[in-house]
């Protein structure tokens, strides 16, 4: 727990600059754009329409998801998995593209993935008020249910740290492991609830797919905004759940505090 503590206090003493370089990481990425920050939001809406017109008309033929729409129900599991996958995807590269200019300036390189964390932030914090906008107008609010979404983001942040700290060091150690991530990725869109009802599979399936702690957040965004479930019925999950992130953070925390200072030497 030590190396959890120091790893933390290191992004509570710099949290400052992690906000501040984020936010500039962002608005730089579409500096020489003619639509600029627009493409914040259009990216996401593009790729939603797709795999609506795909998978809803095209696949479903547009029939609902048990009494919900289709449309309803993929946009409030793809919005947090729009911000998961390029979060997780550049976080785990940010260690080895910025390792030079972090040896010639004094903060730590723990807050690396932080920093593409807090830049990806901003479309889905957008994103996410555009979804609960779009569920008012379908007259689906979730009512009280919407209290436990604070509780699921936290989830959410605190996965993707623990993830992106130990994939950003294991990523500069061995560089096969960016390529796997970016591969993994691209599988686990399948691999979740995200695209596709997991209610028709038998249930010993179904538990395999629970083993990702993603599946708990997609199913949590879902549940929240939905009105479905509160997050404290399956207790058994939840506590897997949070017994996986702390591990994750864990590891990732013992390995970057160990290896850190033989990052240059890697490159």
């Amino acid at each position: 727990m030590i190396f959890i503590w120091q790893i933390l206090k290191e992004q509570l003493l710099n949290l400052n600059l992690i906000f501040r370089l984020g936010l500039y990481e962002e608005k730089s990425k579409y500096k020489m754009h003619y639509l600029g920050a627009v493409w914040q939001m259009l990216n996401p809406i593009i790729q939603i329409t797709i795999y609506w017109f795909i998978f809803g008309l095209g696949i479903r033929g547009g029939s609902p998801v048990g009494e919900t729409p289709f449309f309803l129900w993929l946009i409030v599991a793809l919005i947090p998995w729009l911000f998961i996958a390029p979060t997780i995807t550049q976080a785990s590269n940010s260690i080895y593209s910025s390792i030079n200019l972090v040896s010639k300036m004094k903060f730590p390189v723990s807050v690396l993935p932080s920093i593409k964390i807090v830049s990806n932030s901003l479309s889905f914090v957008f994103m996410l008020f555009v979804a609960m906008i779009i569920l008012m107008l379908y007259g689906s609010f979730p009512g009280v249910y919407l209290l436990q979404l604070p509780y699921y983001i936290f989830a959410l942040y605190f996965l993707l740290f623990g993830l992106t700290i130990l994939l950003s060091t294991l990523s500069t150690i061995i560089r096969d492991i960016q390529s796997m991530v970016q591969s993994i990725m691209r599988i686990m869109l399948y691999m979740l609830p995200i695209l596709w009802n997991v209610d028709t599979l038998p249930d010993v399936f179904i538990n395999i797919l629970k083993l990702n702690p993603f599946f708990y957040i997609i199913e949590g965004f879902r549940n929240s905004l939905l009105g479905e479930e509160w997050f404290f019925h399956d207790f058994q999950y939840t506590l897997y759940f949070w017994l996986v992130s702390i591990l994750i953070l864990f590891i990732g925390s013992t390995i970057h505090l160990k290896f850190r200072h033989k990052f240059v030497d890697y490159i």
